[in-house]
């Protein structure tokens, strides 16, 4: 409750929320002036305060900027001798495992234009990252659970990462394109296999209306005129319908309604089928492409002559071959022995993306099909109870 009567303020805007005696009311621009308040009070006390109303770009929690200041101070003891003895450090700026990540994330976002190639660039530094509900988080080869977004700060959610990202191929695409070694791409190649897609069929059988159960919800005069006309026009496109299909009775309309579910459901599944075809094959094409990315380095470490070599060897690429390490998992676990040609493997993936095309076609038609069936039989139905009998009595009472 509010002790004691106080001035009209900005972000009231009800007179009890001045007067003594009344309970405060928790809205977003009180919210806002308590923030700012809160934030003024530690200004001008002199102690660390984050922007409470805008975010924080870099979020630094208590126990990371305490875990820096003691880290900075351990190295500045450690490079003292040196810089007495007039040699330069290597290294005079300490940064937490959150700093780096920060940093190593920043470069891939500089660099990239797509989320694919960031998510490529962050591998190549051992950083996988991964998009969960809408919000992105970060796995470092030395953690086992992954590091929010929410934790590092307001740059590296998905909503400011995309607009970077977005922001990069606009300024890409400004820049004269380069003539590329093949005339086509592979998009413009899929774009002249895929097949045209059935346009939604506008005139199709509609349902009827219940014009006494409406009725009894309390629509209007006007409601039920315009559902009188529209069951007079969707009974005479059912009974045209009923006709062209060549029913005879309604026990040939059920058995007719079954095998058109019964071939959506079994669209549906081949069509399930070359998705997950298509997502083995493209996981299969990231772990082959990042483990030839790599054979550079995987010759370099065959090429050391003694452990101690190899060892520093593998530490200076140590990128390289965390995503070797990971192919090869990925390819014991699969029972691959004999790597595919990449070439061969996307054109794979190309003729898959084609047949899903046409498979989705094929679904779409036999799932319109099977909607107009059970729209046909409902309206059978419905016209059996006598429905325009019950309408014109009803016309005739008015």
């Amino acid at each position: 409750l509010r002790i004691a009567e106080v001035p009209m303020l900005p972000h009231m805007d009800r007179p009890a929320d001045r007067k003594a005696g009344c309970k405060h009311r928790c809205t977003d621009a009180a919210m806002n002036y308590l923030k700012a308040e809160v934030m003024e009070m530690c200004h001008s006390e002199g102690l660390y305060q984050i922007d409470l109303l805008n975010g924080s770009k870099e979020r630094i929690t208590e126990r990371e900027y305490w875990a820096q200041k003691k880290g900075q101070a351990a190295l500045d003891k450690a490079n003292a001798p040196m810089i007495a003895d007039g040699i330069t450090p290597r290294q005079t700026k300490f940064e937490t495992d959150k700093a780096k990540l920060r940093r190593t994330i920043r470069e891939a976002l500089a660099a990239a234009s797509g989320f694919d190639e960031f998510a490529a660039l962050l591998l190549r530094h051992g950083v996988t990252v991964k998009e969960s509900r809408g919000r992105l988080s970060y796995l470092t080869p030395d953690r086992t659970k992954p590091i929010t977004a929410r934790k590092l700060g307001d740059d590296f959610d998905r909503a400011a990462v995309l607009s970077v990202l977005e922001q990069n191929a606009a300024r890409a695409a400004e820049k004269p394109a380069a003539i590329a070694e093949y005339p086509g791409s592979i998009k413009d190649r899929l774009r002249t296999k895929k097949e045209a897609k059935n346009a939604p069929n506008n005139d199709a059988v509609q349902r009827m209306v219940d014009i006494a159960a409406k009725r009894a919800e309390g629509k209007g005069r006007g409601y039920e005129k315009w559902a009188t006309m529209h069951n007079l026009k969707q009974m005479s496109a059912t009974l045209m319908l009923y006709q062209q299909y060549g029913f005879s009775s309604p026990d040939e309309l059920d058995a007719a309604i079954s095998a058109a579910n019964a071939a959506t459901q079994e669209s549906l599944a081949g069509l399930k089928g070359l998705e997950a075809a298509i997502r083995e094959k493209k996981e299969l094409q990231r772990n082959l492409l990042g483990y030839i990315g790599t054979k550079p380095a995987r010759d370099g470490l065959k090429a050391q002559k003694s452990e101690k070599a190899r060892r520093a060897y593998r530490e200076q690429h140590e990128s390289d071959f965390l995503i070797a390490d990971a192919a090869a998992r990925y390819f014991r676990e699969h029972g691959i022995t004999k790597l595919p040609a990449s070439k061969a493997l996307q054109r794979e993936i190309e003729q898959l993306t084609v047949q899903k095309n046409a498979g989705y076609n094929d679904y779409r038609e036999k799932r319109q099909r099977a909607q107009e069936l059970q729209t046909v039989r409902r309206n059978i139905d419905q016209i059996l109870r006598g429905a325009p009998s019950q309408q014109k009595k009803h016309e005739q009472e008015r």
